[in-house]
């Protein structure tokens, strides 16, 4: 009988004691430039900066297979005095920082003096400078350390040859030259958008690839983005204390599916900053749709001292003092250039306006005009109910809290305030009303609210208060006067087509207008608008909710106290790992409330900020406008798709309903024109 076959485990060997020994030079120069030098458009991005920094006005870049063979920078600063040059290629040497001091205030996009040195050390590089005091410039040879005399103007160029010569396993991983010279087009791209007083020309094997002339902003930002980026985006400017933001935000219909054509800035520094990013992506939330990527170029301005530049090795990423601060500001510059919406725009100044057609208001209870002569028969008793701004709420008025002013604007003074957060009795009236219309939504894809959808809602609706005090008649303000029909941004009604569309005629053209989406839009606009007028109340909760949290979470939640009480969530220690939960948000009394706190603390700790209640408050408001606005198979008279139209004009971010579906689309007479064949 043979002995049963066994395995003896494994003893790992020890490996041999190495000693410690300091690395030679040209060994640290090479680690130090994996860090900075990446690919061809590294050097490109370094090199740019230094020409920035020198005040150069004039900069030019020329390439030889996609900047592999060669990379040639050359400007118009102030340049680099002989007796400097050879000390501009040691390790940490710079005429930019002094001191701690300085480091922490640092405005300059180069400031570690380590570029050159690190370029020098993994391919042949040749320094050519002048200054305004030099008769002639000189040219210094990195690798063999010779000074000659050499041909230039002022200004400063920088040569790099056969890029990894010395170090073939990092030159296998380079992509193919067109895609070499596509991230160092990118580069000097990035570069171009943040100073439009600096003209840029790349060249490559010698054939004129960009060229972008000084000019203002805007003009740049047309000449690098194209003419559509400017078209289809709107401006920002917006500050809050020491931070700044400016630039241009995309408006929905300009998104993209990938996320090429996003551009921050940091005191004129482009940086890949998650916290910006996040920020900017939060205020297009309730406008794209699906998973679209935005469009826009953002630059933020703030002190120096409250940004740190020195956290990464390229310098393509920051830390601020203040992140909260920063995001707020992000996030609100963006949503206030958001909603002004093509819908709302007013015609230009300085063409004539006649006196507008009165245009019949509908009146809550009856329908008829509230002014001007009547344009519509008062609807039987039997068809009020069917009148598309009672969805919900009994009125028209309850529903949306507005006035109607006169020539179909709406009035901004409310006729309902928020008592509290009661529950919501006429929820159910709303939705017994909902099922007598059932016969009027025969096959619309927007079901009646359930009693299942209606539980998140309860206390979510605002109780109407009578408004008994006297009022003087609406005035519309000058931005939102009647127009001439042909001047009004959305037209004139003129027909509802397959009960979903409402048909106009403007200026332009043609005028399609989503019914649906555009009131859902409408409503949804006015409930935000209510609710971001009282403080988020909170429901102490009689026994705590406990759960077991990391350490990360124990973390955010003493650094955050303060945040978390502002959304309503009472978060504590109860044990080293245990936090429990004393009180929630009162409208969320549906939500799972641990897995709520831990997406606030998730948002907290990457961000510095969160939005998970509002968020969450945000997704039942746009339940209750979807369900409160006008259904399809809705036979609408003229004066109610005019005072749809005008209500359109007069809400923010009406071009697009609550989940990110256009609400209009404009077809020009020159685009029926070619339909038609007309005129060839």
């Amino acid at each position: 009988m043979t002995a049963p076959f066994t395995i003896e485990p494994m003893t790992p060997e020890r490996p041999p004691r190495v000693s410690i020994r300091e690395l030679p030079d040209e060994l640290i120069s090479q680690i130090a430039a994996g860090e900075v030098v990446e690919r061809p458009a590294s050097v490109v991005r370094e090199l740019v900066d230094n020409a920035l920094d020198a005040g150069a006005t004039q900069i030019t870049v020329k390439l030889l297979a996609g900047g592999i063979r060669q990379i040639l920078i050359e400007d118009d600063g102030c340049g680099i005095p002989i007796d400097e040059l050879p000390l501009a290629l040691k390790r940490h040497a710079t005429s930019k920082i002094r001191s701690l001091n300085d480091l922490e205030s640092v405005l300059t996009m180069g400031f570690r003096g380590e570029a050159l040195a690190a370029v020098s050390s993994v391919a042949e590089m040749a320094l050519s400078s002048r200054t305004a005091n030099d008769a002639h410039a000189h040219r210094l040879d990195a690798r063999s350390g010779e000074l000659t005399p050499a041909a230039r103007g002022v200004g400063t160029s920088v040569e790099v040859r056969e890029l990894f010569f010395n170090t073939p396993a990092r030159r296998k991983f380079l992509k193919s030259e067109n895609t070499e010279l596509a991230h160092c087009v990118d580069a000097v791209r990035r570069h171009a958008l943040a100073r439009p007083d600096v003209a840029f020309t790349v060249w490559h094997e010698g054939k004129l690839v960009e060229q972008w002339r000084a000019g203002d902003q805007e003009q740049r930002l047309r000449d690098v983005l194209g003419e559509a980026f400017v078209r289809d985006s709107r401006p920002v400017e917006w500050q809050i204390g020491p931070v700044r933001v400016t630039g241009r935000a995309g408006i929905p219909d300009a998104a993209r599916s990938r996320a090429d054509q996003q551009y921050c800035y940091v005191n004129g520094r482009f940086v890949r900053d998650k916290l910006l990013v996040h920020g900017a992506r939060a205020a297009y939330e309730d406008v794209l749709h699906g998973h679209r990527q935005p469009v826009y170029a953002l630059f933020v301005e703030i002190t120096p001292e409250l940004v740190d530049v020195n956290v990464h090795p390229t310098k393509i990423e920051v830390r601020f003092r203040d992140g909260r601060e920063v995001h707020q500001a992000v996030r609100k510059a963006v949503e206030a250039a958001l909603a002004v919406s093509r819908a709302g725009l007013a015609p230009p100044a300085n063409e004539p306006t006649s006196q507008a057609e009165p245009v019949a208001q509908l009146d809550a209870a009856t329908g008829t005009g509230t002014d001007g002569p009547a344009v519509v028969e008062p609807l039987p008793n039997s068809q009020q109910d069917r009148l598309p701004w009672g969805a919900i709420a009994p009125t028209t008025q309850a529903l949306t809290g507005v006035r109607r002013a006169p020539g179909g604007f709406a009035d901004a003074a409310p006729q309902q305030r928020w008592g509290g957060w009661p529950t919501a009795s006429f929820l159910a009236d709303g939705a017994a009303s909902t099922e007598a219309r059932r016969h009027d939504t025969a096959g619309n894809d927007e079901p009646a609210i359930t009693a299942r959808e209606r539980e998140p809602l309860e206390g979510w609706m605002p109780r109407t208060v009578p408004d008994t005090a006297p009022r003087a008649p609406a005035e519309p303000s000058p931005a939102l006067a009647p127009h001439a029909p042909e001047d009004w941004p959305l037209g004139r009604a003129i027909a509802q087509i397959g009960g979903i569309y409402v048909l106009a005629e403007n200026a332009k053209g043609l005028v399609i207008v989503d019914m649906h989406a555009a009131h859902e839009r409408i409503v949804y606009e006015r409930l935000k608008g209510q609710i971001a007028q009282d403080a988020l109340p909170s429901q102490p909760l009689l026994i705590p909710v406990t759960f077991s949290a990391t350490p990360t979470e124990m973390a955010t939640t003493e650094s955050h106290r303060d945040a978390l009480n502002a959304v309503g969530l009472d978060v504590g220690p109860l044990g080293p790992n245990t936090l429990a939960v004393r009180s929630r948000p009162m409208a969320l009394d549906q939500a799972d409330l641990v897995e709520l706190t831990r997406s606030v603390l998730a948002e907290l700790s990457g961000f510095d900020a969160s939005h998970v209640v509002q968020r969450a408050q945000h997704e039942l408001l746009a339940t209750m406008a979807c369900h409160g606005a006008v259904r399809a198979n809705r036979r609408l008279t003229l004066a109610e798709m005019n005072a749809l139209l005008r209500d359109m004009e007069a809400t923010d971010r009406a071009d697009q309903c609550n989940h990110g579906r256009p609400t209009w689309r404009q077809i020009t007479v020159a685009e029926l024109d070619n339909l038609f064949l007309r005129g060839r």
